[in-house]
């Protein structure tokens, strides 16, 4: 009877060990030298045909590589204390990885790992994937980290994503992914994006933490037919120097059924919350909740306007404007009190493209203050147009100072704001919040230093 026992764990011990790709017995080296591409692909195609199981990196050090291609069934674990290096020369990148969607940044087509058309692959463990991105590296190109595209069941979990020389990641018109316990830091060159979801379904990211040059994570949809939806983010840590979570921009598809909740936003440049809708989809059904965020200039900065932003767009064509509606913002705290005078929500449609059914509820905003009377009374802000952006992003520094202290609104239609607490550190001339083209508004219970918001000002245009 022990026998047979010992002979069972036996087998299923060599079992065990033969779903396991061990990259050093591919003749990986892991040197930090050693340019390991061929050996380690090696290792995931062997794998692959074999059934699918487990590519390993271990043993500490750094395997340094080129372009890689994830195939079916497929796990690359980068064991703790191992590096998977990219190689720090832009012809070890190949040309067959897709593109980068946005429009003028053909220099980001390339990538470290890519996957298209592939299902069940996870890249996983508590090692560190270092894209070596650093500016001196990369002058007449800049690879992403990684590109996964036309996929299904993805896992990313527990592992360090670092230096990309663009975006830590893009994934485009995948579906089912799971993102668990990661940790980017992106800051040794420009844009550097930390998750895209593009054209994607089903996703969940949780647990993770963010620290980029660039938005966070960002929702798009580059394709008409490919909509951005069912789309979880919780439990998770921004600082950047751009944007915490990015909605928009690529928006030719539908972007929709976003859920944010329980997450912080620390030390951000430009804004919280960026949700843009400026091409031919429609964006609509968001519910951010329980968040807190300190020394964010723009806690949430919504616009509502036409641009051409995805690389398949013809020059100098605009798709015809949908709709953007049903946003509700709940329970947040900011304390904004070592800012300037820029601290504000700001929510902007257009002039005829109104953004609709806004909710902003349980609210505490902490601000600098500090506004003068000159910007109390201005009034010519200037639309978020075609004129005024001349092929630019709506960026706050298109339209400047605000005349409120706490809530500019415009071209909305349904606005309701409930429990809001607005505490200016400094005296502050501006109206605590200014309305602007703005109809079928209910408010109650809007506070500013503790006094009730009696009347809430309105520009006339």
């Amino acid at each position: 009877m022990r026998l047979n026992i010992f002979f069972y764990l036996l087998c299923i011990s060599s079992l065990s060990v033969a779903q396991t790709y061990d990259v050093r017995d591919y003749g990986a080296v892991n040197d930090a030298k050693t340019l390991n591409t061929k050996a380690i692909q090696k290792a995931i195609d062997e794998c692959s045909q074999a059934g699918g199981g487990k590519v390993l990196l271990a043993g500490g050090g750094k395997f340094m590589t080129g372009t890689l291609y994830l195939k079916d069934n497929i796990t690359l674990h980068v064991a703790n204390g191992t590096t998977l290096l990219g190689s720090p020369r832009y012809e070890d990148y190949t040309t067959d990885t897709h593109k980068n969607m946005y429009k003028n940044e053909p220099h980001m087509n390339r990538c470290l790992i890519f996957a298209d058309g592939v299902k069940s692959i996870a890249i996983e463990g508590y090692g560190t994937i270092d894209g070596n991105g650093h500016q001196e590296n990369f002058k007449e190109g800049r690879p992403m980290l990684i590109r996964i595209m036309n996929s299904s069941d993805i896992h990313l979990n527990n592992i360090s994503l670092i230096n990309p020389a663009a975006w830590t990641s893009a994934w485009l018109y995948c579906d089912n992914i799971s993102v668990n316990g990661i940790k980017i830091i992106s800051r040794v060159n420009n844009n550097g994006d930390g998750l895209d979801f593009d054209g994607c379904t089903n996703v969940s990211v949780t647990n993770s933490i963010f620290d980029n040059s660039d938005d966070s994570i960002c929702l798009q949809a580059s394709r008409p037919d490919r909509p951005c939806k069912n789309i979880s983010v919780s439990n998770c840590h921004f600082t950047t120097q751009w944007g915490g979570m990015r909605i928009g921009l690529l928006s030719r598809g539908n972007i929709e059924s976003v859920t944010v909740t329980n997450c912080t936003f620390r030390n951000i440049k430009d804004s919280g919350l960026k949700i843009q809708q400026n091409e031919g989809g429609e964006m609509r059904n968001m519910v951010f909740s329980n968040l807190v965020m300190e020394n964010v200039p723009r806690p949430i900065f919504m616009t509502f306007t036409q641009q051409r932003a995805s690389v398949d767009t013809p020059e100098g064509e605009y798709e015809p404007l949908k709709r953007m509606h049903n946003f509700m913002f709940n329970n947040i705290v900011v304390d904004n009190s070592m800012g300037d005078v820029n601290s504000a929500f700001f929510l902007t449609g257009m002039p005829n493209h109104r953004i609709e059914d806004v909710s902003l509820k349980d609210v505490q905003f902490i601000v600098a203050g500090g506004g003068t009377q000159a910007q109390a009374d201005k009034t010519d802000l200037k639309e978020y147009t075609l004129e005024t952006l001349k092929g630019w992003w709506p960026e706050f520094s298109k339209v400047g100072t605000l005349p409120a202290s706490g809530i500019f609104a415009r071209h909305i239609n349904g606005l309701h704001l409930e429990n809001i607490s607005i505490t200016t550190v400094n005296d502050d001339l501006r109206k605590p919040v200014v309305f602007q083209d703005v109809i079928n508004d209910s408010h109650d219970n809007l506070r500013v230093n503790g006094e009730t918001i009696q009347e809430i000002k309105v520009i006339n245009d």
